[in-house]
């Protein structure tokens, strides 16, 4: 049996490529389990559209955007009471799209150096998640979700991007040691349109935090 623990549960994140499904995961457990939902701040996002059409000119300052909103939602995590299901992790940035922008040329490595400085500064002041949850992707299954929720700014995501960032979300998930972490294999899951599928990802976060309550 898992170690209890002492501290109440606060945070569950949910990871995963562009097109996982880490948005509707996100609002089915908040719905099912009476959490509150953050979600990425995509709609009043100021560099989305222009990164999409010229990824140099605004990697770093989507990068910043986003480091700046999620550490932002876990200072009033850690500072609230209720339990709070996050979509996407602040690891994630730091681990795995910045890197990835660094090394297809995207970024500078002034600018890369500079984002991974100021990541590790904000890190030092913030807890890992109580539960992360990692929605595990083919990149068929990616594009097919990314086509069906047709947002514009995405018609322009690169397939050698996507492959690159699924290497890397594995290469950070082998090597993960924030705490519990549980691994969903979305292809075979399709927690979205089945209830059944749903259900068992239920059963396995309840089981993941059966052992930390």
């Amino acid at each position: 049996m898992a170690k209890k623990s002492s501290q109440p549960i606060r945070h569950i994140a949910i990871a995963g490529n562009i097109g996982a499904g880490k948005t509707t995961l996100t609002r089915l457990l908040a719905k099912n389990f009476g959490w509150t939902p953050q979600f990425e701040d995509v709609e009043n996002n100021p560099y989305l559209n222009d990164f999409y059409e010229d990824m140099v000119r605004w990697s770093f300052n989507l990068q910043i955007f986003f480091l700046n909103s999620r550490f932002s939602q876990i200072i009033d995590i850690q500072k609230g009471k209720e339990i709070v299901v996050q979509d996407r992790s602040i690891y994630e940035d730091a681990n795995i799209f910045a890197p990835n922008l660094h090394e297809m040329g995207l970024m500078s490595t002034r600018d890369f150096n500079n984002y991974k400085n100021l990541f590790n500064t904000l890190h030092s002041m913030v807890k890992p998640p109580d539960l992360m949850i990692y929605l595990r992707a083919s990149i068929g299954t990616l594009v097919n979700q990314i086509e069906k929720r047709g947002r514009e700014y995405e018609d322009n995501i690169r397939l050698d991007y996507l492959k690159r960032l699924n290497e890397h979300y594995e290469n950070w998930v082998k090597t993960y040691t924030g705490g519990r972490l549980l691994i969903i294999n979305v292809d075979e899951v399709n927690f979205a349109d089945k209830k059944e599928d749903l259900g068992k990802v239920i059963s396995k976060v309840n089981a993941e935090l059966n052992g930390l309550f």
